[in-house]
């Protein structure tokens, strides 16, 4: 009889425990927000076969713009959104007014069209009516950008920013005033998701105010990117998901604290290196949609792979798709494997393309963009209170 008591009294500590647990995962899953992301259609679908396309490319070119605000000078590459990319939708203002942004690592800034912006690229998009907001507050702080043969020109505001159930009220944030570049890009404008001191207008960050006031419960962020499907793509703050991901998270401490820069070892194929031989540093970029990389070693690449070019892109057989070999990333001693089918993309025309880019700007140590190409197949996870990285194999 003792026995029975003592075996029932651990069942029911067991199953104690158990609702425990589960109570605690439900508490914890209601504590990160998510905010669904959609695949977008491509600026070279929506414009194919146009004169104006090898244009908008040029002036869509890996560059160093120069940034000017009050006086001072800052740099940051120029986003390359040619391909497929993510956004998802924010409000601003009181009452809220929508807009589809693209949550970006590889910048700081919030900023959307103005109403005062009358050009034909900002018509294209939802623009920000400011009168129609009970607490909007203007500044006087304006900022220029200035991307080589494009251009944007903005003012600094606040107002209250609306990411899902994240509220971030008197949000200082950018409306554009004036640009050119952008026309027939589908998207509302970007909320950088960066460390603060890569703002090109001195405004703080969305995710750092909402860090400080305490409104995040853990300082992380993290992507899901859908492969296929337009719809499915999500990121998240406050927490992780791991239903996104298989096996465990690898962490990978930052370059400096900063940026989202981490060191890579080494890029591979069939077990020979055919870049980053001696280490380089790699962003973990959900801006860019490409892998990215220093011209002479993403032409290698291409010869690698057989690939022919046809305007400012780079074709392969469809029919040898299958032959291609993976390249490998290695990251902090782990192997990060890309198959052929995974950064070669199809057109509109049903022509194979690769998803590798070259870059133009100079740096004193190689450096790779790692965009929406490699996160498709890796969950990655921001994590601002330890200044790391963590990827898994996506789900």
């Amino acid at each position: 009889m003792l026995r029975t008591q003592t075996s029932l009294s651990t069942w029911s500590q067991e199953i104690h425990m158990k609702w425990l647990v589960l109570l605690g995962l439900v508490a914890f899953s209601e504590c990160i927000v998510k905010i669904p992301l959609r695949r977008v259609k491509t600026m070279r679908n929506a414009i194919s076969g146009k004169n104006t396309l090898n244009n908008i490319l040029k002036e869509h070119a890996y560059r160093l713009p120069q940034i000017s605000f009050r006086g001072s000078n800052l740099t940051h590459p120029l986003r390359n959104i040619r391909d497929l990319f993510y956004v998802g939708n924010i409000t601003i203002g009181t009452p809220p007014q929508e807009f589809q942004v693209i949550f970006d690592t590889g910048s700081s800034d919030l900023w959307v069209a103005s109403i005062f912006c009358n050009s034909s690229s900002c018509a294209a998009h939802v623009r920000f009516r400011h009168h129609q907001s009970s607490t909007f507050r203007p500044t006087n702080k304006t900022f220029r950008i200035t991307y080589g043969s494009g251009r944007m020109k903005g003012v600094v505001v606040h107002d209250t920013v609306r990411i899902g159930d994240l509220v971030s009220t008197d949000q200082p944030f950018g409306l554009c005033l004036k640009d050119s570049g952008f026309k027939g890009i589908p998207f509302d404008g970007i909320l950088g998701l960066s460390y603060p001191n890569k703002t090109f207008s001195g405004a703080f960050p969305i995710f750092d105010k909402l860090k400080n006031e305490g409104a995040i419960s853990e300082p992380v962020f993290a992507f899901y990117l859908s492969k296929d499907k337009q719809e499915g793509s999500v990121v998240m703050f406050g927490g992780v998901d791991h239903r996104y991901y298989k096996g465990e998270l690898n962490w990978v401490p930052l370059i400096q604290v900063g940026d989202w820069f981490v060191h890579m070892d080494r890029i591979t194929m069939k077990r020979k290196v055919i870049a980053c031989s001696d280490g380089c540093k790699a962003l973990v970029d959900t801006g860019t949609s490409d892998i990215v990389g220093p011209s002479t070693l993403v032409n290698n690449i291409w010869k690698l792979i057989r690939a022919r070019p046809l305007g400012p892109q780079y074709f392969v057989s469809c029919s040898a798709v299958n032959t291609l070999p993976s390249i490998i990333f290695t990251i902090n001693g782990i192997n990060y494997r890309l198959p052929a089918r995974a950064y070669i993309h199809k057109d509109s025309r049903g022509r194979c393309y690769t998803a590798f880019k070259e870059h133009r700007f100079t740096s004193p140590m190689e450096t790779w963009l790692l965009g929406d190409v490699f996160l498709r197949r890796y969950f990655s996870v921001f994590d601002r209170g330890n200044d790391r990285i963590g990827l898994a194999r996506a789900v």
